[in-house]
């Protein structure tokens, strides 16, 4: 018998269920037990293949999973499918193959041999179902990350076809950020035989990003190496994008609460200083004449400039325009414009965004966004530095600005009203203010007039302060005499109604019973008609020891810082009014004690 016959003659015996193909797949043998457990003689099955034996779910499976496999690979591992008998009926199996080569690699055939499942074959076809039919994407991997299985969802969500994907590394099918790196992630994976809901980013065949959580569980032979990786994978993308979603809503929510509480608190402020400065209080030629302007351009729409000397109660008439127009219900937004440092006079007006420069960590809404819809008031217009001069004039013409930082077109409705102790036409011809801006401004012009020019008011207004800061004191009604009235309308009043109601201020501080101690605060006044007559020209200077001398210039200074609203430096502030350097002042200042009172309530003009 020869060496063929012999070896024949064993594989025929063997008690596996044993089959021998050729090249093309077509049974050329089998073993006695694989004859006899599917009803078939020797001679029947040439010219069969083993799909042509399995069942219709096993054939799909053996023509698009397993054999690309095996042709790649060389090699199948204990792989699920159904054979049916001769005689009909289905066996469930296990397959195991390998092909055989000669040794200078020719393909000679295919051993295949089948661990029958018995009751396990109903589970393994339930699973099958169930792998094939579940709405999860999942998909198997062989021990060197190659994809030898997947299921329809995992198809469906990935836009690819069964064959694209079979047999190609799992990381091919990973977002670009994070294919170059998982090989070796995957490798490990491996090794380590499971994953539990490990975040990874998947591409699909359209370019869309998958995020997933991914887990993973080993199948291992009977060494304990991994053979298979059975992987689940949930997509999260919505999820994540909707997360994401509400952590931005939930960050905007915050930045714009953070936003209205600061704009409620400026408008609080606001209401709060409109409440403070009261009505308008005179009965003088002068201050009806101005009123009949007031009235006049208020129902308007039209910008107004507001001139006035320093103290003659200017805010208070942009507050009586405001709420005498058609934008009253809207907010009065206030801007000093000399208390803004050059380089912030930009963000002041405009706002700015996150990041436009260092320190802007948030967003912030401008002084025009704030007051859309309602009344802007410049408070010292003649301040504004000239490079900002031109976007001023940008949104009084057009409406519209930018924020500092921002490229996006913001449009704004309001009414400017600005005011100014300075005269605008001379800074002007100096080249320090616009033209087309000073004329966009003076649309309509008023005057508010000085407290010496409205000598009928002086003893109303008196009274009107003497009232209000009694009740803010809780102190009891104080009444002027008429010699304290001679003596407030002997007085010319430089600082105008600031210095009247600072010195009715002081005097009600000084005041114990129910007497107005108005000599005592006005001691320190130096000025035409005040507590004393000037001495004649000609007459000897009183001789003052140093302490007194000192004591004068504390009284001079305390003077010029109320006239000057306790502003040092400027054209206007109390430095120049006393013919000093702003840092001289502020120095002797500091030496002489001198510091800004608490500012108390009842305003008016």
């Amino acid at each position: 018998m020869s060496t063929t016959d012999r070896y024949r003659q064993f594989f025929r015996s063997s008690p596996a269920l044993l089959v021998a193909l050729d090249p093309d797949g077509y049974f050329i043998d089998a073993t006695d037990a694989w004859l006899d457990r599917f009803g078939y003689r020797r001679d029947e099955i040439a010219g069969l293949r083993p799909q042509d034996l399995a069942s219709q779910a096993s054939l799909r499976r053996i023509v698009e999973d397993y054999l690309p496999l095996l042709r790649r690979t060389g090699r199948l591992s204990r792989v699920p499918v159904d054979l049916l008998t001769k005689a009909g009926e289905r066996v469930g199996c296990l397959a195991s193959a390998v092909i055989e080569r000669s040794a200078d690699g020719a393909y000679l055939g295919t051993l295949v041999g089948y661990t029958e499942l018995g009751e396990e074959a109903d589970l393994e076809k339930n699973f099958t179902g169930l792998y094939r039919d579940t709405p999860a994407m999942l998909h198997t991997v062989d021990r060197d990350g190659r994809i030898v299985h997947v299921n329809e969802r995992w198809l469906l969500k990935m836009g690819y076809r069964r064959e694209e994907v079979v047999g190609r590394l799992v990381t091919d099918f990973m977002a670009a950020d994070e294919s170059a790196s998982d090989q070796q992630t995957v490798s490990d994976i491996i090794a380590q035989g499971e994953l539990d809901n490990e975040p990874r980013s998947y591409q699909t065949k359209s370019g869309e990003t998958l995020e997933t959580l991914v887990s993973a569980r080993a199948d291992r032979d009977y060494d304990g190496q991994v053979t298979f990786m059975y992987v689940a994978i949930k997509d999260v993308t919505e999820r994540n994008r909707a997360e994401r979603r509400l952590r931005a809503a939930f960050e905007e929510n915050a930045r714009l609460r953070e936003e209205l509480e600061r704009e409620r608190d400026y408008l609080r402020e606001e209401v709060q200083v409109s409440m403070n400065f009261g009505r308008i209080v005179g009965e003088s030629a002068a201050l009806k004449k101005m009123l009949a302007q007031l009235e006049a351009v208020a129902q308007t729409s039209s910008n107004v400039l507001i001139h006035g000397e320093s103290g003659v109660g200017k805010e208070l008439v942009a507050h009586a325009l405001h709420s005498r127009s058609p934008r009253a219900d809207g907010p009065l937004v206030k801007v000093n414009c000399a208390s803004i440092p050059r380089e912030l006079f930009e963000s002041e007006f405009f706002g700015h965004v996150r990041g436009a420069f260092t320190g802007a960590h948030r967003d912030r809404v401008g002084r025009f966004e704030l007051a859309d819809g309602g009344t802007l008031f410049l408070d010292e217009i003649g301040e504004i530095p000239l490079e900002l001069q031109g976007k001023l004039l940008r949104v009084l013409q057009e409406g519209e600005y930018e924020r500092v930082g921002d490229d996006q077109t913001r449009s704004t409705d309001v009414r400017l009203v600005a005011a100014t102790n300075r005269d605008l036409e001379a800074l002007v011809k100096q080249g320090d203010f616009r033209e087309d801006l000073y004329y966009r401004l003076s649309v309509f012009p008023i005057q508010v007039p000085p407290l010496r020019e409205r000598d009928d008011d002086v003893v109303q207004l008196a009274s009107h302060f003497v009232e209000r800061i009694c009740a803010d004191f809780n102190r009891p009604p104080l009444r002027l005499s008429k010699q304290q009235v001679d003596l407030l309308k002997s007085y010319s009043w430089p600082g105008n109604i600031r210095e009247l109601k600072n010195v009715i201020e002081r005097a009600v501080i000084l005041s114990s019973g129910k007497v107005l101690r108005l000599d005592l605060a006005m001691a320190g006044i130096r000025g035409p008609s005040a507590t004393a007559r000037r001495e004649p020209d000609d007459a000897e200077p009183p001789i003052m020891t140093e302490k007194e001398l000192l004591a004068m210039q504390k009284k001079n200074m305390l003077a010029a810082l109320e006239v000057a609203d306790w502003r040092v430096s400027g054209p206007s502030g109390a430095a120049k009014l006393v013919g000093l350097k702003p840092t001289t002042f502020t120095d002797r200042m500091r030496k002489f004690n001198l510091t800004k009172p608490r500012r108390g309530s009842g305003r008016a003009a």
